[in-house]
């Protein structure tokens, strides 16, 4: 494995693995690698003949009260693990030449990034687009692989990637949990020890609400009935949402249509971490 931490080598390296004929596959990552990445990591290895990933704590996607200096990072063991992984070269850029003195140019996708996790961090999508626009024009991949886990960010990003006219695949893999349910993320150190042990309710109550549809329930204010009661049951949780909404618009809906890809979304506070999971309800044809 080949670690690069300069702009310019990586985007020579990458426009050399073109011209070879070598169909790259690239993971972007805030580091801190987890079986979630690994997932992503393995099914880029699995598709594709060179697999980048890349480690770069994203500062415009922080809000200036979020955790963007805890934010875990253990570049060492990141690269550990992604040279077992069998990836091929290790990106880690430097926050001054990404965003040079006088960097002031970002990218916007409207109306999804309002939404949800847009609402509670208005900067967040802005800084996210911005540095993955940058990141694809650096490693030129064919296939760029994130997990259903930001399920948001997923639409928005495949929304750039439509809108600009982007020639890169997005290929979205399944969320990786714990064996109690708990999504991978990076965040998840945060927690205490009993939070730890309440934050399962998380997909219990996406779980529920799932089996609810199933089993005919499509008033969506019951499923969300549901749910808050589910997660009232733990005294440490305070949702900042709990969305019901379209598949495609991300808008929410009062009723469920079989015939359309329905999402569950969730963000909640344990403590002071604050963690967000999902569900996808496929339509039914």
């Amino acid at each position: 494995m080949k670690t690069i931490s300069s702009l310019m080598e990586m985007q020579a390296t990458a426009n050399q693995l073109c011209r070879a004929g070598r169909k790259i596959g690239f993971v972007p990552t805030m580091g801190y690698l987890h079986a979630g990445h690994l997932s992503l990591i393995k099914a880029a290895r699995e598709q594709c003949d060179s697999v980048i990933v890349s480690v770069f704590v994203n500062p415009t996607q922080f809000a200036p009260n979020e955790d963007f200096a805890q934010y875990p990072r253990d570049v060492a063991r990141d690269a550990a693990l992604a040279s077992e992984a069998g990836v091929d070269f290790f990106f880690i850029p430097e926050t001054v030449e990404m965003y040079p003195d006088g960097y002031s140019t970002f990218v916007t996708v409207e109306g999804l990034s309002s939404l949800l996790e847009g609402a509670v961090r208005p900067t967040h999508f802005r800084g996210v687009t911005t540095v993955v626009l940058k990141l694809l024009e650096l490693t030129k991949p064919h296939v760029m692989y994130l997990g259903q886990k930001d399920v948001q960010q997923c639409a928005v990003l495949r929304r750039m990637a439509r809108d600009l006219n982007l020639d890169v695949i997005i290929s979205i893999c399944p969320t990786v949990r714990e064996s109690d349910g708990l999504a991978m993320s990076s965040r998840n150190v945060y927690l205490s020890p009993e939070d730890r042990r309440d934050v399962p309710i998380l997909h219990r109550s996406l779980r529920d609400a799932a089996e609810r549809i199933h089993s005919g329930v499509l008033d969506c204010l019951q499923i969300r009935a549901g749910m808050e009661a589910l997660l009232s049951s733990v005294p440490h949780a305070s949702p900042d949402y709990i969305a019901i909404i379209d598949g495609e618009t991300l808008q929410p809906i009062a009723t469920i249509d079989k015939h359309r890809q329905t999402i569950i979304a969730l963000a909640v506070r344990f403590g002071a971490t604050r963690l967000i999971d999902n569900a996808i309800i496929d339509a039914v044809n």
